[in-house]
Parts: structure tokens; sequence; C-alpha cells
């Protein structure tokens, strides 16, 4: 290639910079609408255009961030590589030669009209969107600025006293709390002068509550708000089963069609190596001088024919064959098993990291289940679930979890690792339950915590 292609195709780049700088902004603007459509009814993405939990907000405020970032940046380079690369509307590279036509040429100018019109309805969508979105940063400057207010007035009042960093600390985590509880409830700003008044607060919500129920709309906002739970439901639902039912098919085709055909065909039918562990080769034993000194029982009870010491030998010749095919197969099994729970595994992942939006919907529906539970119930499910796992009974439980995956797995059964474990696991998800009670549940729920402890002792 010479250089005057290079140059022609170094040029093209650079012209076509505004052309490929507007198409990726638009494409991030299409993105936000469809999450608009998806699930906010064509809304802005907001909290009081859907009805999901604080999670699933959040999430799709960071998308919306992203994509609004991407609109701005690529559409400020639009407007600065035009400024630079700008051809003129007379003037239009032909591409069957590379040579630069005039308006006379009909073919060129029709195709310049038309570019010209989808690159002015390309920026008038941009617009829309980052128009919708523009008062956005002026209303969290002014959230922020009004719910600092607590935190400025609580400090003044105890100015006389000496405030470390730690008073400080806290006042700002009970600001932010209290942010998200006024954001999530989708209720106006509570200043200081508001929380005292001539009314009690009492009868103000309920006159609200009042006003909502005789508002005409207020059927369709109980219409939206069932929409969204049921299509939570389904969707949760839909997921759980997806995750249970994936890396299950996963296991058994791999294990019946890709792995298992590869381990049978490397295993030799009368390779010497029987037995994969020694756990294995003690059954086999046990079996094997059952069955002889069954044969022996029999014959000399009369209830089966007498037989000889070389009839007896033959039988248990049969029957050692017999357990080695079966001990053989069993080995090859936990072979298959190994590499068919690692693809199962991977499977699962796979589908973790491609339904993070279901994994937050998932979340919500079960928060929305938990605390939505009355505080006996959530103090039943707590009791049940520390009893079985690590409760007094709960060692016999474990160790015949661990040895039944020894035996899937092929791994002999390590008395001392059970043991190690069972001592050390349970303490570690018991400490982990007590903090969760102690940090989170006290804190969202403290009849539930008061009512499990009355149950507990």
């Amino acid at each position: 290639m010479n250089l005057r292609g290079i140059f022609r195709i170094t040029n093209q780049w650079f012209s076509n910079t505004p052309e490929r700088a507007l198409d990726r902004a638009y494409k991030a603007a299409l993105r936000i609408k469809a999450i608009e459509d998806e699930h906010f009814n064509g809304e802005k993405i907001s909290a009081s255009s859907a009805d999901y939990s604080n999670s699933v907000i959040s999430y799709f405020e960071a998308d919306l961030k992203k994509y609004l970032k991407t609109v701005r940046v690529r559409l400020a380079e639009f407007r600065a590589s035009r400024s630079v690369f700008n051809i003129p509307q007379s003037q239009m590279l032909n591409p069957l030669d590379g040579r630069i036509t005039t308006d006379l040429d009909g073919y060129n100018l029709l195709d310049l009209n038309e570019s010209q019109s989808i690159t002015i309805e390309k920026l008038n969508f941009v617009d829309e969107i980052l128009n919708k979105y523009s008062d956005n940063k002026r209303k969290s400057e002014l959230s922020s600025a009004l719910i600092t207010l607590p935190e400025k007035n609580l400090i003044k009042t105890n100015l006389n006293q000496q405030i470390t960093a730690n008073n400080s600390k806290s006042l700002r985590e009970r600001s932010n709390s209290w942010q998200q509880e006024t954001a999530s409830q989708n209720d106006p700003l509570e200043t200081v002068a508001d929380k005292t008044g001539v009314v009690p607060r009492s009868i103000i919500r309920t006159v609200n509550r009042l006003q909502q129920e005789l508002d005409p709309k207020a059927e369709e906002e109980v219409v939206k708000k069932f929409r969204n739970s049921r299509d939570k439901t389904l969707i949760s639902i839909k997921f759980i089963l997806t995750l249970i039912i994936v890396p299950i098919l996963t296991q058994q085709v791999t294990k019946n069609f890709a792995v298992g055909p590869i381990v049978d065909h490397f295993k030799l039918p009368q390779e010497p190596t029987i037995f994969l562990n020694l756990d294995l080769e003690e059954e086999a034993f046990v079996e094997l001088h059952r069955f002889e000194e069954e044969l022996r029982f029999k014959s000399l009870l009369g209830v089966a024919p007498k037989l000889s010491q070389e009839d007896i030998e033959g039988q248990v010749r049969e029957k050692a064959n017999e357990i080695a095919e079966e001990y053989r197969n069993r080995s090859a099994d936990a072979i298959k098993n190994v590499f068919s729970d690692i693809l199962s595994l991977l499977a699962f992942a796979l589908v973790l990291l491609r339904s993070k939006a279901d994994v937050v919907v998932l979340k919500s529906f079960i928060d929305d289940i938990v605390y939505g539970l009355s505080d006996s119930a959530k103090a039943f499910i707590i009791i049940l679930f520390t009893d079985m796992f690590v409760g007094f009974h709960s060692p016999h439980g474990w160790e015949v979890i661990l040895e039944s995956i020894s035996k899937h797995l092929g791994i002999p059964e390590n008395r001392n690792f059970i043991f190690l474990f069972i001592a050390t696991f349970p303490v570690i998800l018991d400490s982990v339950i007590k903090y969760w009670i102690f940090r989170y549940l006290n804190r969202i729920s403290p009849s539930a915590v008061a009512t499990y402890r009355n149950m507990n002792e």
C-alpha cells in the first residue's frame, strides 16, 4: 500500500469520527430508553416511576449514570470533531472512485440529504434523553442541602460539649440512613422545623392516606403496584428454577455424553487398578467375605446343597469378578462426578454473571418475603435454621453430609478432617448469624429479636 492510500484511509477514519461518536451516543440513549420501557413503563428511571426496592433502583441508577456519561462524552466528541472535520454540503466523497463530487450529482445529493435527516433524528433523540435527566443533579444537590440541616442543628446544640470524630461520624450515618428512607418512601424531605407542629403527625398521615384512597388515580396505582409485584414474583421464581435446573442438567448431560465417554475410552477393562481409595477396597473385601461366610453357613445348615471346597472357591471367584467390575465402575463414576460437578458449578456461575438484573430482583423478592413475615415467624425460622446447622445435634448431620460428598467424589473419608470441620465451621456460622441479628435485624425489627430471645430461652 502506497503513502497516498494510507493517507486516504487515515483521512477517511478521521472524517468518520463525528458519525461514529454520534452513533455511540445514540446507542447509549437507546439503552436508557429500553430500561425505561421495560422496567419503568416508559417513564423516568426513578423510585417514583416503579415499585422496586432500594437495591433495584440503585442498580438501574448506576446503569443510567454510566449511559448518561457515555452520551455526554460522545456528544462532546461529535461537536468537537465536526467543527474540525466538517465536510461542506456542496461536496461529498464518491465511494466508487474516491472522487469528490458536487451537488450536481443527484445521487450523492440525495444520500447527503438522507444522512442529514438521520443525524438530525439522532440528535433530537439524544437531546430528549439528556433534557429528561438534566435536572437530576440540581435535585440531588437540593436534597443533600436539606438533609444536612439536622446534622448542622445537632452540632450547634451540642457545641458546648466536646464532639469527637466518632460522634460526627454517627451523625453522618444517621443523616445518610434518613436520606435513604425518605427516598424509598417518596415523601417530601423533612427538616427540623417540620418535626414539631400544632397538629400531631399521626393525624396528618391519616389525612394523607385518606386523600390517596379518594384519589381517582389510586386504583391505577394499586393495579400498577400489583403488576410490578406479579412481575417480580414471576421473574424470581423463573430465576430460582433456572439456578436449580441448569446445574443439574449440565451435570447429567456432561457426565453421560461428554465426560463419561472420555473416561470409559481411557479405562482399560483389565487394568490392575480397581479401587480408587482404601474405603472402597474395604467395602469390597467385607462384601466378598460376607458372601463366602453365607455360602458356608447355608451349606452347614442344609438349606443349600452341600458344596465342596472347590465349589465354594469357584463361586467366590465369580463373586470376586462381579465385585471387581462393580467397584471399577464406581471408581470411574467418581472421576466422572468430579469433572461434571466442576462444569455444573461453572454453569451456575455463568448464569449468575449473565443475570445480574435477575439477581437484584430475586434479592428484592427475598427481602420482601423475609421482612414481611411476622415477628414470631422470623424468630421461628431463625431458631429452626440455627438448631439445624449449628445446634446440639448438628454435628451428626454435618458428618452425614461430608461422608456423602466424599463418596460422591471418590475421596477417602478422613475422620480427622471431618471432626475438625465440625469443630470450626458451625462455630463460625453461629457467630455470623449472631452478628447479623445484632447488626441488622436488631435495627430493622427489634420486636423480632425480642421474640427470638424469649423463644430461645
